[in-house]
């Protein structure tokens, strides 16, 4: 990313985490650990992270979010209204920058979106892991046991 578009995007940090919150609020709350007022807490160490990330100059790369079979991980609902407003900022970033040739806005896009892509995957993995509604391995046909860890109602 431009130097000159990280430091544009880091001037609008305050601005960033406003709107965060004001999407997480509209967000459906599937939860109690996804109520927005708990999550309000997160969003100034996962805009450091974004911002150091931006900083490294981590090369953009595709990345597949996870699917919640559950649709209860509360990460879902605050990496979207993260994404929306870190894309919003950019986007509006990028229109202050009158000589901005086409191929950094879309080059500076690419990097934001992976930055913050990543991060939501590994959150969303994470909690995922400890679900009490992953899908569990069925019991084998042999033995009738599940594998270890495995057990019904185990988190």
């Amino acid at each position: 990313m431009l130097p000159s578009l990280e430091q544009a995007l880091l001037r609008h940090r305050t601005e960033i985490r406003v709107r965060w919150i004001e999407l997480l609020l509209v967000e459906p709350v599937t939860s109690p650990l996804a109520n927005p007022i708990t999550k309000v807490f997160l969003i100034a160490g996962t805009l450091d992270q974004v911002f150091d990330a931006i900083r490294r100059g981590e090369p953009p790369r595709p990345v597949v979010l996870p699917e919640c079979p559950c649709g209860n991980n509360p990460h879902l609902a605050y990496f979207r209204a993260g994404t929306q407003a870190l894309h919003e900022a950019l986007i509006l970033v990028q229109t202050e920058e009158a000589e901005l040739d086409p191929g950094e806005r879309d080059s500076a896009f690419a990097e934001l979106d992976s930055i913050i892509r990543r991060r939501a995957r590994r959150e969303i993995e994470d909690f995922c892991s400890f679900c009490e509604h992953r899908e569990r391995p069925a019991p084998t046909r042999a033995t009738g046991i599940r594998p270890m860890g495995d057990a019904p109602g185990a988190v």
